[in-house]
């Protein structure tokens, strides 16, 4: 049996389409993830990256294999109550409206998170303002009233509150002016490390989780094409779709990068 933090093992999720037959999101998926680490999981739109993400959150049934936690079978959720032994889950969404709520103060949501942990809580809800760089008097604002990079932080701020073992980015810069990307896609990956948080980050752009993963997982029609350290992914790719996604990759010039 596994001793890592997250285990995925053989997963595949289907989906049955009226009409249309059954749809392959996720083909036998398998990967693990230790405390401490970054892994940046890469792919084009509809590749079953966001899928897959849903499924570790349980917000998504595997047809087939089976996701472990910390040593506890990831579940879908009931009425998306999260049982307290996946509290340590955290996901930071694309669209962070996803998981705030406009009705509240941006300072009662991240106490929720605050709630959520056993013992004494690390931070306090100043002290996390200001790690994503938001004054402490953003605590009194609702989510309308910032900007998309600063809602995001603000999102940020609440997953990392609950003291996350596993804190997972769904395409979280996707959304974002390119000159905030790197900076929100690192400030996920110090306040993991900084708490000894896995970090799962996912994206389309290999230029951002080049910075921000210490690994990368290639992922193409719902599967893992190849996986490896960031340096010999970005060296020496030896997949014909990771070549494709690193030739992409706009230069200095304008023209793509091209490996090697």
């Amino acid at each position: 049996m596994s001793s890592s933090l997250l285990s995925v093992e053989n997963v595949t999720v289907t989906y049955r389409r009226p009409g249309l037959g059954k749809l392959i999101a996720t083909n036998d998926v398998s990967f693990e993830l230790e405390r401490g680490q970054v892994l940046g999981l890469v792919g084009e739109s509809g590749c079953g990256k966001s899928t897959l993400a849903r499924a570790i959150c349980g917000l998504e049934t595997p047809t087939s294999g089976r996701i472990r936690f910390d040593g506890t079978t990831v579940r879908r959720l009931k009425n998306r109550r999260r049982p307290r032994e996946l509290m340590g889950i955290q996901m930071v969404f694309q669209n962070p409206y996803a998981s705030l709520n406009p009705r509240r103060t941006v300072s009662s949501q991240i106490e929720d998170g605050l709630r959520a942990i056993t013992g004494s809580a690390r931070w306090t809800v100043a002290e996390l303002l200001t790690e994503v760089e938001l004054d402490r008097a953003a605590g009194e604002k609702f989510p309308h009233e910032f900007s998309g990079g600063q809602r995001q932080r603000i999102a940020i701020a609440r997953a990392i509150a609950a003291g996350p073992e596993l804190l997972i980015g769904d395409e979280p810069i996707a959304s974002l002016d390119a000159s905030l990307q790197s900076k929100i896609a690192l400030l996920m990956r110090r306040l993991a490390l900084e708490s000894d948080a896995a970090l799962l980050f996912i994206s389309h752009d290999l230029a951002v989780v080049r910075v921000v993963a210490d690994s990368i997982a290639v992922m193409e029609r719902g599967r893992i094409v190849e996986r490896g350290p960031v340096a010999e992914i970005w060296n020496d790719p030896q997949e014909p779709y990771t070549q494709k996604l690193l030739a992409a990759i706009p230069a200095v010039d304008g023209m793509g990068r091209l490996p090697g």
